[in-house]
């Protein structure tokens, strides 16, 4: 018989709560490899970026400040313009998305077989 799960186990106090690593984060990692060479603007960022919307890339750029990742400069220039750029904190997670990448170049075929195992279950209504 398996241990029941915790219901505390996600309690708001968990160090694991305020992780800014959400693996479901679809753009966190990509605008990270963004910056890795340096500060960029923001249209600068929508250019690999297309398929984000600038609402979305806004919410991604305010956590990743919040959570000290990065670095938003605005310079008193007509017209504006801001940069975004790595902190020390946020390089650090280069090492991280390096390891998914690693990861998923190894196990690409075999994610790529399971999706396509599964869509041929559910359209084949099992």
């Amino acid at each position: 018989m398996r241990k029941p799960l915790d219901p505390e186990m996600f309690d708001p106090a968990c160090p694991s709560n305020v992780t800014p690593i959400r693996i479901g984060d679809k753009w966190t990692a990509l605008v990270v490899l963004c910056l890795e060479d340096g500060p960029r603007r923001f249209s600068e960022l929508l250019v690999p970026l297309r398929h984000v919307t600038p609402k979305v890339l806004t919410e991604t750029l305010r956590a990743l400040e919040r959570d000290g990742m990065i670095t938003r400069t605005a310079y008193p220039e007509i017209p504006p313009r801001v940069e975004y750029e790595l902190t020390p904190l946020g390089r650090s997670l280069l090492d991280l998305v390096d390891a998914c990448r690693t990861w998923g170049d190894r196990h690409l075929s075999q994610l790529l077989d399971a999706r396509d195992a599964y869509e041929e279950r559910v359209d084949s209504g099992r």
